[in-house]
């Protein structure tokens, strides 16, 4: 009754106005594991990070939140930061320096969901090991996934699109943002491409929409959930946030692992709306905080969180 978790972790140095308004521990992945830990869920992590102070930060993040940090993944000469410049509305602009490489398999227990996404998927030459992982634990595992493009890190955007194929092929849950869409195929409309990854085996796909909420679509059909109206300090971890609380709504409705995988695929729409509308809730919080500060269970369920879903 674990997850496992794959993919970057670094330091987020994040610019406001020209200045450095702070640092925080980052990456799409590592947020999510983080997150998952502090809704009480078992978590390991396989990442790279080094043995800097940098390196330090993260471990003690991570491992403060609950998460379980695969053996091996300190093995970096230097721990990746990512710059992240915010304009007048919060929204974030990202350049990294990152070195992504895997080998083997994690030495962890058979997981009840994998999740991966980012840059551990498609830069080289960690993404092969990533996507040979995500094959091997495919027969245990629900896998969720989510490309969350880094357009700066792509050298070459066709090979990148071919590896995000691939993983689309294993995934069982896919969020992805209108954003990313538009940079993976601009040609189709989020339902078009929805319905060709339903039928590549997707069993749900959710495009989150900014402000203006999230579709989702599974056999049974379509929903939409509106965005809650909440005051923005910045859009760090929105995304992530939003995976978060889809993979534990997912789970407390007893739909994760490769044993339930008839039962995801045969979800209702009632049940897709209300664990959309959990992620939709874990994405309103977190927003109203500075940096990717994920909610914890008490957070969500505070009243403030009630007022905030209306």
């Amino acid at each position: 009754m674990r997850a496992l978790v794959i993919g970057e972790a670094l330091i987020d140095v994040v610019l406001r106005n020209g200045r450095v308004a702070g640092e925080h521990v980052g990456g799409s992945p590592l947020n999510v594991a983080v997150g998952l830990a502090r809704l009480g869920r078992e978590v390991d992590f396989l990442t790279r990070i080094g043995t800097d102070d940098y390196a330090r930060r993260i471990r003690e993040f991570v491992e403060t939140a609950g998460v379980h940090v695969v053996p091996g993944s300190d093995t970096a000469e230097r721990t990746a930061t990512a710059r992240a410049v915010l304009d007048e509305a919060g929204s974030a602009t990202y350049s990294f320096d990152i070195d992504w490489q895997l080998s083997g398999t994690a030495p962890v227990p058979p997981p009840l969901v994998v999740h991966t996404g980012s840059i551990a998927t498609v830069l080289e030459p960690g993404c092969l090991a990533t996507a040979a992982m995500v094959d091997t634990y495919h027969t245990s595992a629900t896998v969720t996934f989510d490309p969350n493009i880094r357009s700066a890190l792509i050298a070459d955007a066709d090979a990148a699109r071919d590896r995000i194929d691939r993983l689309l092929e294993k995934a069982d849950v896919i969020k992805v943002s209108d954003e990313d869409l538009r940079w993976i195929d601009p040609r189709r409309s989020p339902e078009q491409i929805g319905e060709a990854w339903l039928a590549l085996g997707a069993s749900i796909v959710v495009v989150t929409l900014g402000a203006e909420g999230a579709l989702a679509m599974c056999a049974a059909g379509n929903v939409r959930v509106p965005a809650p109206r909440v005051e923005v300090v910045d859009t760090v971890g929105a995304g992530d946030a939003f995976m978060t609380g889809l993979v534990d709504a997912l789970w407390t409705h007893d739909l994760l692992g490769a044993p339930r995988r008839a039962a995801l695929a045969g979800v209702d729409t009632d049940t897709l709306t209300a664990t959309v509308r959990a992620a939709t809730l874990c994405a309103a919080v977190t927003v109203t905080r500075a940096g990717a500060d994920l909610p914890d269970r008490a957070a969500l369920e505070s009243t403030g969180s009630s007022e905030i879903l209306g």
